[in-house]
This record gives structure tokens, sequence and C-alpha cells, in this order.
């Protein structure tokens, strides 16, 4: 099986190309807008492009032939796609829907991951897959829009939400926020965290494992591939302290109200992986488990 994976010096896209790649049934491709960040870790090919280059991005279908796609580049931090539009619908809307189509002509499966962020936040369950998304800012209006191309265009194909991804960041990555915690913790430095929005927080790895069972083509739609914890996020804040056995004092729990953030976020958005246990027999790690590799 020839798997492409797009995106592959993020955080989720290095975890997926280094699992993939390591486990020797696959010929793994994988590309990003930069140079590989870890050259020569694995057994895999890297080409740098831009995935909105649609001629180039048809020359890597022709000449690679992927069996699967997996698609795990975005425009993802809501500031910046609030106040940069065009960019941030080139990168999740027209990139994906070309990527899609091509899909649809070479008869790949498109992998594609999407977010909570689709959610309005004010479910007072945990969101399933047949739940309406309503997002309250224009990141999540571009993933949304996303995932409508990929279910309109495709005939085979699997979209993955994933929430408030974790673990342990390589150099050129952007971190996270329990790797955060624990590092103004270890500094001794205050950190503020809201106490009113609510997450099922994700562990990388989980994440690799989770597409690796929807490579197949034998489950189409979306899948919710996530924690079973559902949590707010200074409740992480502690159980990171603990786990570590930092100083919680130096958390401080704040209204979502009192963060100033410029852009709206929902206030819950838990997602429900029932579906994801039944169809593809996925079982999250625990967070503490999760944790054990920011030691």
């Amino acid at each position: 099986m020839r798997i492409w994976v797009v995106g592959a010096n993020g955080f989720t896209g290095r975890r997926v190309l280094s699992c993939l790649s390591g486990t020797g049934k696959y010929e793994v491709m994988g590309c990003s807008l930069r140079p590989d960040i870890l050259p020569g870790s694995g057994d895999y090919r890297f080409v740098q492009m831009d995935i909105n280059n649609f001629p180039v991005v048809k020359d890597l279908f022709r000449t690679f032939t992927p069996d699967v796609v997996i698609n795990t580049s975005a425009l993802s931090v809501p500031d910046y796609c609030e106040t940069h539009h065009e960019e941030a619908y080139a990168t999740n809307v027209s990139a994906v829907e070309h990527l899609a189509e091509c899909c649809m002509r070479t008869g790949s499966r498109l992998l594609h991951f999407s977010t909570d962020f689709v959610f309005d936040g004010g479910a007072r369950e945990l969101y399933t897959e047949e739940d309406l998304p309503a997002p309250v800012n224009y990141y999540g209006q571009t993933k949304y829009l996303g995932e409508q191309a990929v279910a309109s265009i495709c005939d085979n194909y699997a979209i993955i939400r994933v929430v408030v991804v974790y673990g342990k960041a390589l150099p050129g990555q952007h971190g996270n926020i329990l790797q955060l915690v624990k590092t103004r913790l270890e500094n001794r430095q205050e950190i503020r965290v809201v106490s009113d929005q609510w997450r099922t927080p994700t562990w990388v790895g989980d994440i690799a494992r989770g597409v690796e069972l929807l490579l197949p083509a034998t489950r189409h739609g979306i899948y919710h591939i996530c924690g079973d914890e559902c949590l707010s996020i200074s409740e992480i804040a502690y159980r990171v302290a603990d786990y570590f056995h930092l100083d919680p004092s130096l958390i401080r729990p704040v209204a979502t109200e009192e963060m100033n953030e410029a852009t709206p976020r929902p206030r819950f958005s838990g997602l429900s992986i029932e579906k994801a246990r039944r169809d593809l027999g996925y079982s999250p790690s625990s967070l503490e488990k999760g944790l054990e590799e920011l030691r």
C-alpha cells in the first residue's frame, strides 16, 4: 500500500508518518511546505511542496500513485485564520477540494483531518458524528467547508476529527497546551487557563493508531478519534501538575471572558468516540499514559 502523508512536518502529520513508515508494511511519502525536519529518520520519501500549487499536486499523484492520501495539513491557529480569511480558505478549503478531486480521479482513499471546532459549543453531551456542525469562528467554518468538500467529491474517504492534540513536540514544531503547562510550571511561572471550556484531549500516538485502523476502504464517513475523558482546560492543567509533581498553585483558572480572546471558541466541544470504538475497535490511552513521553 502506497501512502502519502500531507503536512508531514506538522505535529500530527509527523507522528503519522513515523508510525506508518516504521511498520515496514507500507511505502510512505511525506510532503510539507518546508524541508524535512527529521531527514534520514525513517524509511520514507519526502517532497517539499505547497499543496496550493495544484499542478505540482497533480504531478505527484501521477508519479507516486497513492492508494491512500492522509491530509493532516491545515492553517489551524484560530486567531490567525480570523484575520487572514483568504489564506485560511486556500489551505483549509480550496486545497482540500483539489486533493479530493485528485483522489476521486485516481481511485485513492482520502483520510482528511478535521476538528472539534466545527461545533458551536452549545451541547450538554458529547458531540457525535451525526450532530450538525455550527462553527463560531472562521477557522471552524473553513474546516467544516473542507469536510463538506471531501464528502461531496469523494466516494472513498474518512474524515477524522481530533481535539487538543498533545504529546512531545519535535524541534521546529509548535507545542501544545499540555507541554506549555509543564514548561511554565517547571520554570516556576504562573499560567492562566480557562476553567469553562471543555475538551476531550487526544494523545498524538492514539491518532496514529486510529489512522492505521482507517486505512482499509471498509469504513467511510466521519470518525471522532480522540480521548475518552471530557475535561476543562484547567482540569487538564491540574492533571499535568499532578503527574509531574509540579506546583498547582501556579495555575490560575479564569473564565473565558477574562482571557479577552479576540476569536470566539466553543465552550464545550467534547467528542464521543463510541462510533470509533464500535466500528474500528479504537481504544484511547489515558491522559497520564500520553504524558509519559513528556518526561
